[in-house]
């Protein structure tokens, strides 16, 4: 059946290369990817599958369906298909939902004969504010037996682990004066801003090794000679777990207390983007991909230990179910995620390759679950165990 799912994927290749090409060429930011979500959508119909668009009250969001004719586990492919400010898609976000896409359609060549429903997630604005926090919030996902999903890179890695992490502005309010003539009538806002700087700086030295605050200061002050009344700062504070990143920002919002203390102002602060919780590598599924990896002609010393890479909203789904967040290998020069190089080779024949290859292996690990009860047991079990640990 395997080699079922291959011809399928490989029969619609151009189509799946046509599709990543054009979403890639047309760069849209988080919840603005109207058409990116349209041509996945198209795809997802021509295919046969169910869709519902807009979806979870997210309008680029998406939800495509396919139920075999008898009953099984519930397989979830997730797709994200946002760009970045200005660089575009150097995180190949392109490849990533044209991989969940295609293992779906390669999967759905053989579900019939094994039972279980495939549902494709379409998850708008990973790299703000995550769709997929808001669907795990709904417990969109809590009846889904595995999620999967693998993201480009120049190497192979097993999925490893994510941190944890809380998006925290900080406003400070004081009074204006002229800065020559009376600058004894002022509060100054942005002397707190820099203070709270100061104060995070010191504050580093006695946090863990695998806690990141790291911040910029997005208004302070109009002009040299006026005293700001008003000056802000936006941080994002990770740590490798939600119990530690929560008590660090609590530290973190005491030192903005502090900063306003000093200075006479006041502050307000707030969450301007989604938090993120770590992500919970499943190892008995992480492991199935791997060995499919294996399959496909990639030497296991090529496949690495899963790398910490920053805070993904995948991290929220994989407290609900089990999950996977491999990186496969899509262009052969070292460069990293989120540049210029990676975002132009990312758009190279070589890339198209291996989100095919990608595609493939997410398709195979689905179908070993499907066909495999003993498999998909080791899994829930490996599931309860480890969210038991994190709370």
């Amino acid at each position: 059946m395997k080699q079922q799912i291959a011809s399928t994927i490989d029969l619609h290749a151009p189509s799946f290369t046509d599709i990543s090409r054009f979403i890639g060429e047309n760069p849209e930011l988080g919840h603005e990817e109207w058409k990116a979500s349209a041509r996945l959508v198209e795809a997802l119909k021509e295919h046969g599958f169910t869709v519902q668009a807009p979806y979870a009250g997210l309008p680029t969001a998406f939800l495509g369906t396919y139920a075999a004719s008898k009953p099984g586990p519930t397989v979830a492919f997730l797709c994200e298909y946002d760009a970045l400010p200005e660089l575009g898609h150097a995180c190949g976000h392109h490849l990533i939902c044209v991989m969940g896409l295609a293992a779906a359609v390669g999967l759905k060549a053989v579900i019939d004969q094994l039972g279980g429903t495939i549902r494709v997630y379409g998850t708008p604005a990973e790299e703000t504010k995550g769709g997929k926090v808001d669907m795990a919030a709904a417990g969109l996902f809590d009846d889904v037996d595995i999620a999967l999903m693998a993201h480009p890179y120049y190497a192979y890695e097993k999925s490893g682990s994510s941190l944890a992490m809380d998006a925290l502005q900080f406003e400070f309010f004081g009074k204006a004066a002229h800065a020559a003539a009376s600058p004894y009538e002022g509060v100054n806002a942005l002397d707190a801003v820099l203070l709270l700087f100061q104060s995070i700086g010191a504050l580093r030295q006695q946090l863990r090794s695998h806690a990141r605050i790291h911040g910029i200061i997005t208004e302070g002050g109009k002009a040299p000679n006026i005293i700001p009344d008003y000056a802000a700062a936006q941080f994002y504070v990770r740590s490798a777990n939600r119990p530690y990143t929560d008590e660090t920002v609590q530290k973190v919002i005491r030192c903005a207390e502090g900063a306003a203390l000093q200075t006479g102002c006041t502050v307000k602060w707030s969450n301007y983007e989604y938090s993120y919780d770590e992500l919970i590598t499943n190892t008995p599924l992480s492991d199935t991909f791997t060995r499919n990896l294996v399959g496909l002609g990639i030497r296991e010393d090529e496949i690495q230990y899963g790398k910490d890479h920053g805070s993904l909203d995948l991290g929220n789904v994989s407290r609900h179910c089990p999950s996977i967040h491999p990186y496969v290998k899509v262009v052969d020069e070292k460069h990293l995620l989120h540049t210029k190089e990676f975002r132009d080779l990312a758009m190279q024949p070589r890339a198209f390759e291996g989100m095919l290859l990608g595609a493939k292996a997410l398709a195979y690990t689905a179908y070993d679950v499907l066909a495999d009860p003993a498999l998909l047991q080791s899994i829930r079990d490996e599931f309860e165990r480890s969210v038991n640990a994190a709370e």
